[in-house]
């Protein structure tokens, strides 16, 4: 019988994989979506009502998991050089605990990322949030070649400034969101290769190919 290549040989960005320490970061697959549905229906905010949380995270449980499952899908449909974003699920000793994306506009020409994250609120607390920032972070500067990755929080969201900031981040002045309601004022932030602060373990990156380099116009 023929042997017929896996999704990951006709779709490499799921062939990539992100180790460090005790976290693994791989992009979601279909089968992977069911535990995310589960995820997305945990706490991620202490307190929900909080202006910065996001707002898919308002939504009814039912509504929340249907259109998150429709965005997984649409993000995979649309890479290309000129566009992308890849959604990693975060596993922590084999459960999924939260998500990492990296996305860019015309990296080629730009050589610049940006970058979004977030975890269950019972797994706060362990220093996750840095490792996995700081594992994308290898992997947008030492793999794909970027020189800025930037990202932006919610004012108020102190714990997002703090991991920002540990992980190298410095201020890059604000901006008023465009997505949900209430419009929130946003920090920015920018890291570069120089004022990144690397992570005490060693982050291994599989699955890397020329393939994907070539999706993404790395």
């Amino acid at each position: 019988m023929e042997t017929r290549p896996g999704l990951d040989v006709l779709y490499p960005p799921l062939g990539l994989s992100i180790r460090a320490g005790d976290l693994t970061l791989c992009p979601l697959a279909d089968a992977d979506l069911p535990e995310y549905a589960e995820l997305i229906r945990r706490p991620i905010f202490e307190d929900p009502e909080v202006p910065y949380a996001f707002p898919w995270y308002r939504a009814e449980p039912d509504v929340r998991v249907r259109e998150a499952v429709k965005f997984q899908w649409r993000m995979r449909s649309n890479v290309s050089p000129e566009s992308w974003a890849l959604n990693f699920g975060i596993w922590a000793a084999g459960r999924l605990i939260g998500c990492q994306d990296v996305s860019a506009q015309r990296f080629a020409d730009r050589r610049t990322v940006g970058t979004g994250s977030w975890l269950t609120l019972d797994v706060h607390g362990n220093g996750y949030g840095k490792l996995m920032r700081q594992a994308m972070l290898v992997l947008a500067f030492d793999h794909l070649g970027a020189q800025r990755a930037e990202s932006s929080a919610g004012m108020g969201n102190d714990a997002s400034f703090g991991v920002s900031r540990a992980c190298g981040y410095v201020d890059n002045g604000t901006h008023v969101s465009t997505d949900g309601d209430p419009i929130v004022l946003e920090q920015r932030f920018l890291v570069t290769p120089e004022t990144f602060r690397r992570p005490e373990v060693p982050v291994e990156v599989e699955g890397f190919t020329g393939e994907l380099r070539a999706m993404l116009g790395a």
